[in-house]
């Protein structure tokens, strides 16, 4: 029973994926070449996530700003600190809302861009970072699930919404984690060229 229920988690989170590649590709690329612009223009990325995506963003920037599969020039980007363990840092509920958006305060400029994840779009203190952005004249790229909830709302035109397609947060992480590293390998690919693929 218990090998029938791990092989039903592959099964799951592989379907998804295959789901998600022809409705995710567009936005994704448009998050690409987001990044791609300002890193390009001397800007920053700061990247921020709700709860368990505080994760994902951090390992975002440590891929950024070190190596993702080939050496290149550093790039910047910035995770911002926040309570990776609070249960409930992914609601409109958080205890310190404001956590993320002090941080864009300090740190961002005009074409800089805010990585924002939050796998329910409720994040209160992801919402008040895209606020935060904007104010700064920021784009933002948010790494959402669902129909993308209040972050996904208060998004400008000029923004990029990816949406995972499913309600399950610990689906919409694993997937945020595969856009993570889209990003991170359209970017060197743009950078660096394509790598020759040893087969």
């Amino acid at each position: 029973m218990l090998e029938q229920r791990i092989q039903q988690h592959f099964i799951d989170s592989a379907d998804l994926k295959y789901q998600s590649g022809p409705v995710l590709s567009k936005p994704i690329s448009q998050a690409m070449q987001a990044l791609l612009a300002c890193v390009t223009s001397g800007g920053k990325i700061l990247a921020c996530g709700a709860g368990v995506s505080g994760l994902l963003a951090a390992q975002f920037a440590a891929q950024f700003v070190g190596r993702f599969e080939r050496d290149r020039p550093e790039l910047a980007a910035i995770a911002l600190p926040g309570d990776t363990t609070d249960p409930s840092a992914d609601t409109a509920d958080a205890v310190d809302a404001d956590r993320f958006a002090r941080q864009v305060r300090a740190l961002g400029q005009a074409g800089d861009v805010l990585l924002a994840l939050s796998a329910s779009g409720k994040s209160a203190a992801v919402l008040a970072a895209v606020e935060a952005a904007h104010a700064r004249d920021m784009t933002v790229v948010a790494l959402l699930g669902a129909n993308g909830g209040s972050v996904g709302r208060a998004l400008r035109e000029t923004d990029v919404q990816v949406s995972v397609p499913h309600e399950r947060a610990l689906r919409i992480h694993e997937v945020h984690l595969l856009a993570l590293h889209c990003l991170c390998d359209g970017v060197d690919a743009q950078l660096l060229g394509d790598p020759d693929i040893a087969t």
